[in-house]
């Protein structure tokens, strides 16, 4: 994985975005290309390449940032990072133990980085011997073993390409963070020689290609530049491909990094994630997700319509650590109740549920519970036609419905049938009248968090943008605003903290931050995403709008927002 970074577009060879395989598709036909991977919902993501021999540490030094990017961060010469290559001898990798890992956690498809950032092609390509056939003692291709194992066991399998970051050919690294002579090159003549055949290898010796995951859409893969790649896609007529190529290639899913939107996207989307901080395997980074957090997220991108791509990165020998496989152990023993809840499920109808989220597929709503009532109630924001009601691993146990001011209200039972999530299955649904979602509240230590991708937007040029960390962007007139529906749960005075990036230019800018009847006007400092104090606000304990508009600008823009918090200045 890696940063969305800003490039200087080269020279280009002429050539046509038009040619892709989607261009001529009806709507049907696209649908019928969509429909496994719509199915699908959970994918395992493998990052592995030689960067797993130095795990994280470059000349006895820990080196920052995630596996993968160990080159780029230590700024190690190209030479002297090749040597890993000789260092990387796999001899415990299981193609079968891999597939069928991730066929019990659940998922359907595997992508694997079939080459990283750092160039190196974890398959035997005839366009480099940068590879690990020719220049490693391990001298097999797990590209072809993996092919192998996932048409055995039913599994569709994908490929990771950096098409437009390659550190190690000359050419490769055409963005300002080069770092060693030896990256100096033609990006054209780049992507012609060690590209171009790349790609064409991956998609024609390893017979079905599911999914071609391009990364990164660098401002140097211009539209002409990205013509070349795109027609390759034809070898394999019913593949699927993301919005990464670059140079206005949309594909077909949306990629989301480490985040879950709010709300979905209105095309398809792929939330890929971490199980720790890193992608490729650091042998120190222990900081790994629970299973119910890994659960919960699998439920939650599946409630906003979005697929779960979630990530493991092997070790130098070829095992995948233990904790991922502890952890997608669990969250298979989960799947295997609950799958039907997820699998070709769309998204829920509500915008936000207090307990938990909900999927829906055909006449069937179900109800993710993360917070099991203690007084037996469930209290469902919605209207309609409901048949009757049960818990998904006790279909014959019906459960009570009544209707009341806020809703359907569902009696359970004292026990939650899964400590980690219950599904509740609503059938003969028809269609769903949702009330109001509850405010915006305060955690629990009172303060008030108000995301940019939890707003309701007034401006056609504003969006909620971002791989990896979201803002808000496209802010340039007075008459733009986003607007919170929130609810503080007490009275009092709250700070206003600030939570955006402002240059420069754009610091200075006026803003008028209204909250009910209280209002607070002022200047915006410039600021890198640290938290800026804007003043204090008094508020009530009532659900009220909380809006925020420029009064002025001082730039083009206003600024890049990323979140609002109240935090109450005379706690309780």
């Amino acid at each position: 994985m890696g940063l969305i970074l800003q490039l200087v577009a080269g020279p280009v060879a002429a050539a046509s975005t038009d040619r892709t395989p989607t261009t001529a598709e009806t709507p049907a036909q696209h649908d019928a290309r969509m429909a496994w991977w719509r199915e699908a919902r959970f994918g395992m993501f493998i990052h592995w390449g030689i960067y797993s021999v130095p795990a994280g540490t470059w000349q006895g030094k820990k080196i920052g940032g995630i596996g993968e990017w160990i080159m780029s961060k230590g700024r190690i010469p190209v030479a002297d990072y090749a040597k890993y290559a000789a260092e990387f001898n796999p001899v415990k990798f299981n193609a079968e133990a891999w597939v069928r890992l991730a066929k019990a956690a659940g998922m359907k498809y595997i992508i694997i980085t079939a080459k990283h950032h750092d160039g190196f092609a974890l398959f035997d390509s005839k366009a480099s011997a940068y590879n690990i056939v020719a220049a490693t003692p391990f001298k097999r291709d797990p590209l072809k073993e993996l092919a192998a194992a996932c048409a055995r066991e039913g599994i569709r399998l994908g490929f990771y390409y950096s098409q437009s970051q390659d550190w190690y050919h000359p050419g490769g690294a055409a963005w300002e963070g080069k770092w060693d002579k030896a990256q100096e090159g033609d990006m054209d003549e780049y992507l012609r020689t060690i590209a171009y055949p790349q790609v064409k290898e991956l998609l024609t010796h390893y017979g079905p290609v599911a999914v071609l995951w391009w990364d990164t859409p660098m401002s140097a893969m211009t539209p002409e530049r990205a013509a070349l790649l795109a027609p390759l896609l034809e070898l394999q007529p019913g593949i699927i491909t993301n919005n990464r190529l670059g140079g206005g290639f949309m594909g077909d899913t949306e990629t989301p990094e480490n985040r879950v939107p709010a709300t979905g996207y209105p095309r398809d989307w792929e939330a890929c994630m971490t199980m720790n901080n890193t992608w490729g395997f650091k042998s120190y980074d222990d900081n790994w997700k629970s299973a119910p957090t890994l659960i919960h997220t699998l439920v939650d991108i599946a409630s906003k319509g979005g697929n779960y791509l979630l990530n493991v990165g092997p070790t130098a020998l070829g095992e995948i650590p233990a904790p991922s496989v502890e952890r997608l152990q669990a969250m298979g023993k989960w799947m295997d109740r609950n799958g039907e809840a997820i699998y070709g499920t769309k998204a829920s109808p509500f915008q936000r549920l207090p307990w938990g989220r909900a999927t829906r597929k055909g006449d069937k709503l179900f109800l993710h519970v993360f917070d099991w009532p203690a007084d037996g109630r469930l209290v469902v924001p919605m209207r309609g036609k409901i048949g009757g009601a049960h818990l998904l691993v006790q279909p014959a146990r019906k459960l009570a419905m009544a209707t009341g001011a806020d809703g359907l209200v569902l009696t359970l039972p004292a026990q939650a049938p899964d400590a980690v999530a219950s599904v509740i299955v609503l059938e003969g649904v028809g269609e769903v009248d949702p009330l109001p979602p509850p405010a915006i509240g305060p955690g629990a230590d009172g303060v008030v968090t108000l995301a940019c991708d939890e707003a309701a937007l007034t401006g056609a040029g504003l969006k909620v943008d971002g791989h990896v960390n979201l803002n808000l962007a496209g802010w340039r007139k007075l008459s733009d605003s986003a607007s919170w529906d929130m609810a503080a749960g007490r009275a009092g005075d709250y700070e206003v903290i600030l939570v955006a990036n402002v240059t420069a230019k754009q610091a200075g800018s006026e803003f008028r931050l209204s909250a009910g009847a209280q209002e607070l006007r002022g200047t915006i400092g410039a600021s890198d995403y640290k938290e800026q104090r804007l003043g204090a606000i008094t508020l009530s304990a009532d659900r009220i709008p909380l809006t925020l508009q420029a009064l002025r600008l001082n730039d083009d823009e206003f600024m890049k927002l990323r979140s609002i918090i109240l935090r109450p200045l005379n706690p309780r």
